[in-house]
């Protein structure tokens, strides 16, 4: 050959090479593909709403794969995810959905998952995807039971996966400056803590109703004890509303685990407490009472369940001063408190200021994000506890390192029975 066909049939191939497109490279405003990772999606109700909006905006993010048992939220979503993901993460996939969630676990392309089912599917779904090699954001509450935390918590560690509690209350600024405080003593030493957050689980008496045809209702009952639908439990797509399984046993757990999983959280952060809990817990002795339990640490600190001001906050209450926090006002006493900067001296909890990057950003790095699976699962076991002290209404003693109580019913009440071959112990 020639010299200078040599170059030139040279040059045209290292064009060849060289000439890709910007996405397949990375650089500003894109990411490459090394860096991507594959998110399977598994429950599409309005939960999954506000996480696409977070979600969407981590660059690392593909979202390849969605799963619902009702047709008409999953496919409503595939169209809620094209709309919100950017031009270099739509050029990266296309969307397949799934009805049954081991199908999409199947997949050796997706790397992690995000769980925003109802309560009930998160032990079974985290453990099948802990199995599968797949890193996990589980939304809060972690577990339905205190057992099924514990089992979510072992497979995670038995298969090195990176798990984030959707307890995203950790990473905005109110609750960390709040938390801050306590933690250093600002307000002295912690006398109680209480925290409004709504009304027990109860027992589910809706009637039964015919099944729509969209909806796969064995499948959403999955591994709880069957019974007929009702759209409460999983309302229609046009109807636009949030629904309300988790206000019953054997799907959710009441106020208590919805909105205690995010303030009983914040108390567990403020008084270091994110790898033990409580040592008791003092229920009212009223029937069908639906405030007035109070729990209590082994260095003395009560933290009451009761309606102390507004909804869904918190009130700390030390010897020298006085911090309330929810997701729109932050105050104390003395007043200067609340905006104060901390020094180079206080001990600083874990910052995060972005929920789902903070996860991504820990896949990267095979490291705990800030609100890992124990600490989900801590979190979790408050809540659990407190409801079957309401339902006992019996004073309950808890060993936070063996995990019981010293109540028999009360242990039998740790777990709950699965039906047909759905075992979340096995991993």
């Amino acid at each position: 050959m020639k010299r200078r066909k040599f170059i030139t049939n040279g040059a045209k191939t290292a064009l060849a090479f060289t000439i890709v497109p910007r996405v397949v490279l990375g650089g500003k405003g894109y990411v490459a593909p090394s860096d991507k990772i594959n998110i399977g999606w598994i429950g599409t109700g309005k939960q999954s709403f506000p996480l696409i909006k977070g979600f969407s905006r981590c660059k690392e993010v593909i979202i390849p794969a969605l799963c619902d048992v009702d047709s008409q939220k999953l496919n409503n979503f595939v169209n809620v995810v094209g709309k919100a993901q950017s031009e270099a993460q739509k050029a990266a996939t296309t969307i397949k959905t799934y009805r049954h969630y081991r199908e999409l676990l199947e997949r050796k392309d997706i790397d992690a998952v995000i769980i925003a089912t109802p309560d009930h599917w998160h032990a079974q779904m985290a453990v099948d995807a802990a199995k599968a090699g797949k890193d996990i954001y589980c939304e809060k509450p972690l577990s339905l039971t205190i057992a099924e935390g514990r089992a979510m918590v072992d497979a995670t560690r038995k298969h090195k996966c990176v798990f984030q509690t959707g307890s995203m209350q950790r990473s905005s600024f109110n609750f960390r400056q709040a938390a801050e405080l306590v933690y250093n003593g600002y307000i002295g030493q912690i006398k109680e803590v209480n925290v409004s957050v709504g009304l027990p689980v109860r027992q589910c008496d809706l009637p039964s109703m015919p099944t729509p045809e969209y909806l796969d209702w064995d499948l959403w009952i999955g591994p709880s004890l069957y019974r007929g639908y009702h759209p409460t439990l999983s309302p229609p797509l046009e109807d636009n509303k949030w629904a309300w399984w988790r206000g019953y046993r054997d799907f959710g757990g009441g106020y208590i685990t919805d909105w205690g999983a995010h303030m009983f959280d914040i108390v567990q952060w403020a008084l270091g407490m994110d790898d033990s809990g409580p040592v008791q817990f003092v229920p009212p002795k009223q029937p069908d009472a639906k405030d007035g339990l109070t729990y209590i640490y082994a260095n003395g600190v009560k933290v009451n369940h009761k309606k102390w001001g507004p909804g869904n906050a918190i009130q700390f209450i030390g010897d020298k001063g006085k911090i309330e926090v929810s997701r729109s006002f932050l105050r104390s006493t003395p007043e200067n408190l609340a905006s104060m900067k901390l020094t180079d001296k206080d001990k600083r909890l874990y910052f995060s200021d972005n929920h789902y990057q903070d996860w991504i950003d820990a896949i990267k790095k095979r490291s705990k994000p800030i609100c890992d699976v124990e600490i989900g699962h801590r979190t979790a076991t408050i809540c659990n506890a407190v409801n079957i002290a309401y339902e006992l209404q019996k004073d309950l003693k808890w060993d936070p390192v063996k995990e019981t109580f010293d109540n028999s019913y009360a242990n039998n009440m740790k777990d709950r029975p699965y039906r047909g071959d759905w075992d979340y112990t096995k991993f």
